[in-house]
């Protein structure tokens, strides 16, 4: 290999092996204890799967509610009622009708999210934020560093069949090292114990599940546990899949005769968490 290719190839490997030592290496070990649902929910589908299951929690208590075209909104209910930081934060969003999809970008939601997810790092179960970010950082060098040093570098007939298949192999190892996901193995093999420990049913028993059973249900089945325990709400909430119903923000009519719309912001109007 020529030497005028090592800079760049050389600095492209240096970002690859920094990378795959933040994502690689062990983290924090791995806390005993059973997570909530709403942490399971994190871990297996992310932000939106925890605030679906934070609004079950709270439609169980009675203080949500669906609204119109796919959103939800509050029915009833003092602050002072729940304490959990998640689940305060996605009712005091709810203000208006809202779908899913808008609820999760409301900052105090992304708060509490960002908290639930520091938890589940601190326990093993997340890659660390600073460390995820960081490698991340790293592998979008890799092909900015490619990309430029086959633009400064001096064509030569030795070098140039050599620089583009060389410089593939950094890419590809990039590739690899970005689909490993943020989940650890420790979370993964917590969510496969749960799930043969709590079997998603056929039915939902006589007299409806213990409210802690259809939250689990939910965190870790998603769609077919709704489906099954709580399917009006799911529907006309727009909790399914990707939320094909949530309009996002509900509109009001004004009066009559007015011939206008319109929309309200979640929160807007309402002091801060």
């Amino acid at each position: 290999m020529p030497l005028d290719m090592w800079w760049f190839i050389g600095a492209a490997g240096a970002c690859l092996a920094a990378a795959a030592a933040l994502l690689l290496l062990p983290g924090a070990p791995a806390v005993v204890g059973m997570p909530g649902p709403q942490s399971v929910a994190l871990l297996r589908g992310g932000r939106r799967a925890a605030v679906v299951v934070a609004l079950v929690a709270l439609h169980q208590r009675g203080v949500v509610t669906t609204g119109r075209h796919g959103t939800v909104r509050t029915d009833g209910w003092t602050q002072a009622a729940v304490r959990d930081r998640l689940q305060l934060a996605v009712h005091t969003s709810l203000r208006r009708p809202v779908g899913v999809r808008v609820v999760v970008t409301v900052p105090r939601v992304q708060k509490a999210l960002d908290a639930l997810r520091d938890e589940c790092a601190a326990a093993g179960l997340l890659r660390a934020n600073a460390r995820w970010r960081a490698a991340r950082a790293l592998l979008c060098a890799v092909p900015l560093t490619i990309v430029t040093g086959l633009l400064v570098t001096p064509m030569t007939a030795s070098n140039t069949p050599l620089q583009p298949a060389i410089s593939t192999v950094p890419l590809a190892v990039a590739a690899a090292l970005w689909a490993i996901p943020r989940r650890t193995r420790a979370a993964r093999r917590l969510l496969e114990s749960l799930r043969e420990r709590h079997p998603l049913e056929q039915r939902p028993p006589r007299g409806g599940p213990a409210g802690s059973r259809v939250l689990t249900s939910v965190a870790l089945y998603g769609d077919s546990a709704l489906t099954l325990y709580v399917p009006h709400f799911a529907r006309e909430g727009g909790l399914l899949g990707h939320g094909s119903r949530d309009t996002g923000f509900a509109v009001f009519n004004t009066a009559p005769g007015s011939g206008s719309t319109g929309t309200d912001h979640p929160g807007c109007g309402t002091s801060s968490t």
